[in-house]
């Protein structure tokens, strides 16, 4: 099933997507809900955020491509890790699918894309083992990790090069019936493929990083994790139109516009 937040006829609701039409509901998928015979095409609607999180918890350096491409650009030998490694990501980076990313006027040329697997969590949990780790689990949607990389080196914490306004594009639905091990992402740029991997290829998986989570934090209906990527990125520039596919989930479209700045009274 695919559960989709949508804008039509300047009302909001979640709605299933059915083929090209969504069929809107009453109540959200965290709880009760019916149908409604209410229905719009799809590409008559507004596609809104599948979710604002409570937490936004987020994977770096989770596959090995990406890891010795890291590496390399330090000049380092690869240390893979170990154990899951957590982070966190900030709300107000979040934009819907065909919203645009600003790049920011201060920003350099060092724009970068990663396209994500996100797993959106669908009920309360806390000291999950792994036999029951994937229970909480609601679905899966897209994410696109935007960065900017001067900043992610100069500054000791990610504040602005991975939290600046937009630089977190999610969507466009939660697809509720996913086989990871069937999935590949696929990133194009500008309608061209730039990179290709097989999505379920991390070095931990979705069920360890919610069993490493679990022991600390209490998960909560609607809060997101992102699985980190592979593969290396080209510097986006401004018009630029950056397409991310998760095969079983579907397409989060997304292009990068430069900042405009008003004028001083």
């Amino acid at each position: 099933m695919r559960w989709l937040k949508f804008t039509a006829d300047r009302t909001s609701s979640w709605g299933i997507v059915e083929g090209d039409r969504v069929i809107a509901v009453d109540g959200d998928p965290f709880g009760e809900w019916k149908r409604t015979p209410r229905s719009h095409a799809l590409h008559d609607v507004k596609i809104e955020l599948p979710v604002v999180p409570r937490t936004f918890y987020c994977v770096g350096l989770n596959y090995l491509k990406h890891l010795k491409e890291a590496a390399d650009k330090r000049g380092e030998v690869p240390k893979v890790p170990d154990r899951p490694e957590v982070g966190y990501r900030a709300q107000n980076a979040l934009i819907a699918h065909d919203e645009d990313v600003v790049i920011p006027a201060t920003a350099t040329e060092q724009i970068h894309y990663e396209g994500e697997l996100v797993v959106v969590i669908g009920k309360k949990a806390k000291h999950l083992s792994e036999r029951d780790a994937m229970d909480c689990v609601f679905g899966y949607t897209i994410g696109n990790d935007v960065s900017e990389r001067s900043w992610q080196k100069a500054d000791r914490g990610l504040w602005r090069s991975k939290n600046a306004d937009t630089f977190k594009p999610m969507g466009p639905w939660i697809e509720t019936s996913a086989d990871l091990d069937r999935m590949e992402t696929i990133v194009r740029v500008n309608g061209k493929e730039s990179n290709r991997f097989h999505t379920n290829e991390m070095i931990f998986g979705v069920r360890e990083f919610i069993v490493e989570l679990t022991k600390y934090f209490t998960l909560w209906p609607g809060d997101v994790i992102w699985m980190g990527t592979d593969g290396a990125s080209p510097n986006i520039k401004p018009g630029d139109v950056v397409e991310i596919e998760i095969t079983g989930i579907g397409k989060l479209r997304n292009k990068f516009v430069a900042e405009v700045r008003g004028s001083a009274a």
